[in-house]
């Protein structure tokens, strides 16, 4: 299947999950990752029952604190 992860295309086996992903990713600090498939944000208790199909488009987000 073809998905697009951060804006790029790549192709991916059928029945990945979206934890599967984070790690073929090798995502920075999967601990504190959110991820939107198709623009809906997928809650951390679903990451790994969450299974992607062919033409979705994952975005990983990272959310910072700090300033002054």
């Amino acid at each position: 299947m073809t998905i697009t992860v951060a804006g790029k295309k790549k192709d991916y086996e059928e029945g990945l999950t979206v934890k599967q992903l984070i790690a073929a990713e090798e995502v920075e600090n999967p601990l504190y990752v959110t991820v939107t498939v198709n623009d809906e944000f997928v809650q951390s208790a679903n990451l790994e029952t969450t299974v992607l199909k062919d033409g979705d488009e994952i975005e990983f987000l990272y959310f910072m604190g700090g300033g002054c």
